[in-house]
């Protein structure tokens, strides 16, 4: 089955837990009770029910601020008007003044209340921001496209966006305006939401919270949040004020954070920042990968967890030192506080911090069974005041984790108890089961995936996370005062966040590891009902069991299928094409743990990746067919931990740019340089290559740099192949005046030009492969591949492999003829 399924952010991934287990939070403050805190006595059955009584406001104020992030100011302002109006005419009926209600009618009728009131506060809040949002003199500035001088505070850290290799790194920077001077010497004073883009570098360093001046021409928001003009910056940051106290603060810890962290193997020392501070900047893009293969991304973005470990530490330090609950608490608050400003304090942290507390705020109010209605008017007082979060995936990620802990860890983990499974397993396998269940229909809208390993990962990752993330606070606090200190807590805290890596790497190489399904409401709905009806059938022991039936027939039936006749790398393979976004990665197996590569992808955690999975590590020849950054920028990817022998070039030297990038990477991995001209041959293990063209030098054409590639013809276990490069009409033609000997008849054909337009119908006649691979990037805006080429080599008899919509695919030897194998669009893949 091959699905599209779109990256998601880190900060926005599926999360194991994001708040404290309601009965270790209440163990920690104190024993009052035997599992008081989750509402349920010890023998596994229900003190009461749940306390939904703020639910219907929560959730309608929430819904009610989404949809206004899609209306007019004007159109939610009547929708608050009328849910207003409607709520006043219920209450007059339940008060008596229109009627006497029965007793049912008034029970729910205080409900439906209670929900008005939510889409009134939800509705109006929104429109009042969308009406500045829209004001009047910023949408005309918007419209016109003008060139600006902008005052602008930043709201949030800077993060950069993929980009091309070679060009500066483009940075999204979330501020707030404070004036928008117009060309014309007109100022706006209006505090809107502007997003930057920017490639300056000097950007990269701000702090929220600092105020500056940026000139750059505004462009309309994509719309759905309340941002009210894109700004593309022409430049750097005029003047920037110095940040907050807080925020220099917490630059000071990340600053000695990242130093104590620098001796440190580049794996663990990479993930220990991100998962303490949520800082990924130092993070290995392989770990990155493999962590949102594994469901683990939420680990590297600040949440409740961290919040949840943080103040556990310290309610149990109170409790060791038998501080009293009011000053446990007090000093619980005050590391909150302390926590919030390490990391940051920008929206996503105060809404993980806000998630985070509620468990304080219950144990405070000696109530365990008021967590849940403190859930619901944290998320009120949340959208009230910034009504976007409504629109946030990491923000509806967070609530679900929450709830799902409130509601089912604590009756899970109960009944596992009642079936004498010890209480901490039972507590450690019913906290990720709960926080996946909930969250899992809002990643599979999202990434259009369900994850199997999630929940097993996440489980086996549940030991290293406290004490790695306890640890690198510690080495972060201390790293002002104190540097060797700090650096022997971080070595400390290395050895937990290295087995969070490597479960990680193990869990991402599992044969079907994510199962597709459906994306977008229509696949998140879906699966809310089945896990709804999942878990109302297992209430009934005739239903459970026929669950259970269906599961075990699932398993059995499909899963070792997928491991046979999966698998990556597969069996016999002899040419494996790479999904590496828009450009090439193509690799022949010379022998298990080598391969000669040929080109390197734009970007280079990508053919990392590529090389990772088919277990190369050794490159004892790197093909670089031209020097387009589309074919370069992931050249260091390639010698990322890998040797290579010799890199090979063409002799056209342009454009420099992706030249200059070989070159370097070369340098770096004491690789030898060569440039081979037609007729050069190469043999190693099981691989024998010769390069075919060009077989001479072309000027003039549509594009010198391509029509100058490096044409290679391969011999694999007896399998011919071709692989072409980005060689269009103008060398093809020459290759068919001037064929190499034995013709250029070939088994595999890698499509030229990520299959576009420009082919030479003869040329492809002329080669008739049985497979045809396409190495191209998903959503590219070249309109690659052309359809009349696809459709000109199935007529031929080729089976046509996309690299978008099929994922890494190979080639292998079956029997007397080929089969192909594809791995299917990976979460997260790079886009064109």
């Amino acid at each position: 089955m091959r699905i599209r399924r779109p990256s998601i952010p880190a900060d926005r991934a599926t999360p194991a837990a994001l708040a404290p287990s309601p009965a270790r939070a209440t163990r920690a403050a104190g024993r009052g009770g035997d599992d008081a805190g989750d509402g349920h006595a010890a023998d596994g059955r229900a003190a009461g029910p749940p306390d939904l009584r703020l639910a219907g406001l929560a959730g309608a104020t929430w819904l009610a601020a989404l949809a206004g992030l899609h209306l007019t100011a004007s159109t939610t302002g009547l929708v608050a008007v009328a849910a207003a109006g409607a709520g006043t005419l219920v209450a007059l009926h339940l008060a008596g003044v229109l009627g006497r209600p029965s007793t049912p009618v008034r029970r729910s009728g205080w409900a439906l209340v209670a929900v008005l009131v939510g889409v009134v506060c939800g509705a109006s809040a929104t429109a009042a921001r969308s009406a500045v949002r829209d004001a009047a003199e910023v949408r005309s500035l918007v419209e016109a496209r003008a060139v600006v001088t902008a005052v602008l505070v930043v709201r949030d850290d800077p993060r950069p966006v993929r980009g091309v290799v070679g060009r500066p790194a483009t940075l999204l920077v979330p501020s707030r305006s404070v004036s928008l001077t117009g060309a014309d010497g007109r100022r706006v004073d209006v505090s809107v939401r502007v997003l930057v883009l920017a490639s300056d570098p000097g950007w990269r360093g701000l702090l929220p919270g600092q105020r500056l001046t940026a000139r750059g021409r505004l462009a309309p928001p994509r719309g759905g949040d309340l941002t009210a003009a894109v700004l593309n910056a022409t430049g750097g940051p005029v003047r920037p004020a110095t940040p907050p106290a807080a925020q220099r603060a917490a630059g000071v810890l990340r600053a000695g954070l990242q130093r104590a962290c620098a001796p440190l193997p580049d794996e663990p020392g990479g993930l220990l920042p991100g998962l303490v501070v949520g800082d990924t900047s130092h993070l290995l893009p392989t770990v990155q990968e493999d962590f949102l293969a594994t469901g683990m991304t939420h680990l590297n973005a600040v949440s409740g967890s961290n919040v949840a470990i943080v103040v556990g530490a310290v309610l149990l330090a109170a409790r060791w030192a038998r501080a009293g609950p009011r000053l446990a608490v007090g000093l619980c608050g005050v590391a909150l506080v302390g926590f919030v400003i390490l990391v940051r304090p920008s929206p996503s942290v105060v809404r993980a911090a806000t998630m985070g507390a509620i468990g304080l705020a219950a144990l405070a109010a000696g109530r365990p069974r008021a967590a849940l209605p403190a859930l619901a008017a944290g998320v009120t007082v949340l959208v009230l005041v910034d009504p976007e979060l409504a629109g946030d995936a990491g923000f509806t990620l967070s609530v679900l984790a929450t709830g799902g802990l409130l509601l089912l860890a604590p009756r899970w983990r109960d009944a596992l108890r009642h079936r004498g499974v010890p209480p901490g397993l039972a507590e450690a396998l019913a906290v990720p089961a709960a926080a996946q269940l909930a969250c899992a229909p809002v990643v599979a809208g999202i990434s259009g995936t369900v994850s199997v390993v999630a929940v097993p990962a996440n489980l086996l990752a549940v030991p290293a996370i406290a004490p790695a993330t306890v640890l690198g606070v510690a080495a972060a606090t201390l790293s002002p005062v104190w540097p060797s200190g700090a650096e022997f807590l971080a070595w400390l805290a290395s050895w937990p966040a290295w087995w969070l890596v490597t479960v990680a790497r193990y869990g991402a190489r599992l044969p079907a590891g994510t199962l597709p399904w459906p994306d977008g409401v229509t696949g998140a709905v879906l699966l809310a009902t089945v896990s709804a009806g999942l878990l109302v059938a297992t209430r009934y022991p005739v239903l459970r069991r026929l669950v259970l039936v269906i599961t075990v027939a699932v398993v059995l039936g499909a899963l070792p299928v997928r491991l046979v006749a999966g698998g990556w790398p597969p069996p016999n393979w002899v040419v494996a094409a790479c999904a590496v976004g828009q450009g090439d990665t193509v690799v022949l197996p010379v022998a298990p743990g080598r391969a000669v590569v040929v080109d390197a992808g734009p970007d280079p955690g990508a053919v990392d990746r590529c090389l990772r999975d088919l277990r190369v590590r050794e490159v004892p020849l790197l093909v670089v067919s031209h020097f387009h950054v589309d074919h370069t920028g992931g050249v260091a990817g390639v010698f990322r931990g890998r040797r290579v022998g010799v890199v090979l070039t063409p002799s056209w030297p342009d454009p420099a740019v992706g030249r200059e990038l070989v070159h370097a990477a070369a340098a770096s991995g004491a690789a030898e340089v060569r440039t081979a001209p037609a007729g050069w041959r190469y043999q190693a293990g099981a691989v024998e290559l010769t390069v075919v063209g060009p077989p001479y030098p072309l000027r003039g054409t549509r594009s010198d740099p391509n029509n100058n590639s490096l044409m290679l013809r391969a011999t694999v276990a007896g399998v011919r192949l071709l692989l072409t490069g980005d060689a269009e009409t103008e060398e093809q033609r020459a290759l068919l005046d001037h064929p190499p000997p034995g013709g250029l008849r070939a088994d595999v054909l890698k499509v030229a030009h990520h299959g576009s337009a420009y082919q030479d119908p003869a040329f492809l006649d002329a080669v008739r492969p049985a497979v045809a691979l396409v190495p191209v990037g998903a959503g590219n805006t070249y309109g690659h591949p052309n359809p009349a080429v696809l459709s000109r080599l199935s007529r031929g008899g080729a089976r046509v492999l996309r690299t978008d919509t099929d994922g890494d695919a190979a080639v292998v030897v079956a029997g007397s003829g080929l089969a192909v194998v594809v791995r299917g669009v990976r979460p997260g893949s790079v886009r064109g």
